[in-house]
C-alpha cells in the first residue's frame, strides 16, 4: 500500500518487502506494478523472487522511500511535508500530479507536449495570477484553487 503513495517516509526501525511468495503468492494491490517502477525491475525481481526483508536504510539507497526518519520524529516529518504541500497552489500541485502519472506511461516526446499543454491552462488561471503577483510583492500567495 506505501507504494501507492506519492511521498513514502520509513522509520529508522522499519522493514520493508514483499513476502508472498513465500506464502505461494504474488504481492496483491498493484505490488508486481508499483514496485518495478519505484526501484528498477531488477531489484524488484529480487525482491519478489526472494520475499527478502530490507531494512530502511536500504529501502531509501534503492528508491523505495524517500526520507528515513527516527520514529519519534516520523509523524511531525510527514505533517510538515503535508503543510507544505497544502500552502501550494491547489490547481500546481494536482497538475503536477497529474503530468508526472500521466507522462510515465507515454514516451518522452509525447509526455512534453502534454506537460506544455497543461502548464498552457495553468497560465490562464487567477491562481498563478496570485503567485506572480505575490512573488513580486515578496507576500505569500493567497491560493483561491481557480
Amino acid at each position: 500500500m506505501a507504494m501507492a503513495c506519492t511521498i513514502r517516509l520509513a522509520s529508522e526501525t522499519a522493514r520493508l518487502g514483499q513476502p508472498e511468495v513465500k506464502l505461494g503468492l504474488i504481492p496483491g494491490y498493484g505490488g508486481t506494478q508499483r514496485l518495478p517502477r519505484l526501484v528498477g525491475q531488477p531489484m524488484a525481481l529480487k525482491l519478489l523472487l526472494t520475499g527478502e526483508m530490507i531494512n530502511a536504510a536500504e529501502a531509501l539507497r534503492i528508491g523505495l522511500v524517500d526520507e528515513v526518519l527516527p520514529a519519534d520524529k516520523l509523524m511531525e516529518r510527514a505533517d510538515t511535508l503535508a503543510k507544505a504541500i497544502v500552502a501550494m497552489a491547489p490547481l500546481a500541485v494536482t497538475a503536477c500530479l497529474q503530468a508526472v502519472r500521466d507522462g510515465s506511461e507515454i514516451n518522452l516526446e509525447e509526455a512534453i507536449d502534454m506537460e506544455a499543454k497543461i502548464f498552457g491552462q495553468l497560465c490562464g488561471t487567477a491562481d498563478k495570477e496570485e503567485g506572480t503577483k505575490a512573488f513580486l510583492e515578496k507576500r505569500p500567495a493567497v491560493w483561491t484553487g481557480r
